[in-house]
């Protein structure tokens, strides 16, 4: 099976797990700190430039995007956890949805965790690796921004990353650039399995 990443399309915005598309047949999330480069990473893997808006200012993501990429299914932009300008409250609103929302969404078959190469596996990444282990969802971990590293540098980092990771069998890393378009093809393959 393979999917036209091209033909993907903005679908809903959803506040609350309740305002998720009750018709969705498979989705995966894109899961990550604010600022780890989220909406690059979707737009560079569909080829539909500006699909996930992009913004300077961190934590602009305040809701769970839908993007439709075929029928009834779904990549998903999550708001990005940790730094953002707003008030504690909302952030905790947020923090609420998205963990009822990774805990309970059925049609949810794996996640795309995106972390800076600069300053990989923080503790939200190490706690989304140890919710994919507990949850028995597959993990595909982004080391985006690859571009801002020389390419020795940036494969030590993935080594590094890798054997960290080397008792999550659930978990596979890859470096990413969506500046430099490294690594799409095989996110899109990931993303083709996992959806297929």
């Amino acid at each position: 099976m393979s999917i036209n990443f091209n033909q993907a399309c903005f679908q809903t915005s959803a506040a609350t797990l309740e305002d998720c598309p009750a018709d969705s047949a498979g989705e995966v999330a894109f899961a990550g700190r604010s600022n780890a480069g989220k909406s690059s990473a979707i737009n560079s893997i569909t080829g539909v430039p500006r699909l996930a808006r992009i913004s300077r200012t961190p934590g602009r993501t305040q809701l769970i995007n839908f993007f439709l990429i075929e029928e009834k299914k779904y990549l998903i932009d999550l708001p990005g956890y940790g730094y953002a300008k707003v008030p504690l409250e909302t952030k905790d609103k947020w923090q609420f949805e998205l963990e009822r929302y990774l805990r309970q969404r059925d049609a949810l078959v794996g996640v795309i965790l995106l972390s800076d190469i600069r300053h990989p596996l923080k503790k939200f990444d190490r706690m989304m690796v140890e919710w994919s282990k507990q949850s028995g969802l597959p993990l595909h971990l982004l080391l985006t921004k690859a571009d801002k590293l020389k390419r020795g540098a940036a494969q030590n980092t993935l080594l590094k990353v890798e054997k960290e990771l080397a008792d999550f069998d659930n978990v596979n890393v890859q470096l990413f650039s969506a500046l430099r378009h490294v690594g799409i093809d095989s996110t899109r393959k990931v993303l083709t399995d996992w959806l297929g």
